[in-house]
């Protein structure tokens, strides 16, 4: 199977040499979902929210899976390859820096991002993961050589992610080289105002 194109956003910042924040929907997102979030953000930061390549009864996704909370892990090895090639190659037409991208995913997205750091631990230079889960369940991360900033925040009311495997996720990314800022918020698989606020002082932490 070749690699596909995806559907895309991209704005540039005005700023020179801006990072950039690149933006993965939900399950039946599309790029324009998180565009919204990404304006609370910052201006400095270029925005490219791209859609996922497979439909899953018509809903957009970036990987396939078998069943609720069940990865089809050759699927997402193989979205994960065509994300990262597709990047390289949106780098050079929209003239951005390819090793200065900020993963920002909710969900099925923030599962490609999770899935982007086991297999190719040093591309991006960020990511925040809002309501995650482990994406590989038998294969642990590649060493990360930069200490890469990880912002991960999870819903205590969540009834698609157990506390348990996400503290398990944490951990292997850790041992993994990552460096790590879990949150616990009180809430469900939902975005909340507090999730936005805390990817900003993070953001503001390690990148300004």
């Amino acid at each position: 199977m070749d690699f596909q194109p995806l559907h895309y956003i991209y704005i540039p910042s005005q700023t020179q040499n801006a990072r950039t924040l690149l933006l993965l929907h939900g399950t039946g997102g599309d790029e324009r979902d998180l565009l919204p979030i990404a304006q609370n953000l910052g201006k400095d930061y270029n925005i490219l929210s791209i859609r996922g390549n497979v439909l899953e009864n018509g809903m957009p996704r970036f990987f396939k899976r078998l069943g609720m909370g069940i990865f089809d892990e050759k699927d997402l090895e193989f979205r994960t390859r065509e994300m990262i090639a597709f990047l390289r190659e949106t780098s050079k037409k929209e003239n951005f820096d390819v090793s200065k991208i900020i993963a920002l995913g909710y969900s099925n997205g923030a599962n490609i991002a999770g899935a982007t750091l086991f297999m190719e631990p040093d591309f991006l230079d960020g990511a925040i993961l809002f309501r995650p889960m482990q994406p590989f369940k038998n294969k642990l991360p590649l060493p990360n050589q930069k200490s890469t900033p990880i912002l991960l925040t999870s819903g205590k009311n969540d009834p698609t992610v157990d506390p348990k495997a996400t503290e398990n996720y944490i951990n292997l990314l850790k041992e993994a080289g990552f460096e790590t800022a879990p949150f616990e918020l009180n809430t469900s698989h939902n975005l909340t105002q507090q999730d936005i606020q805390i990817a900003a002082e993070w953001l503001d932490k390690h990148f300004v």
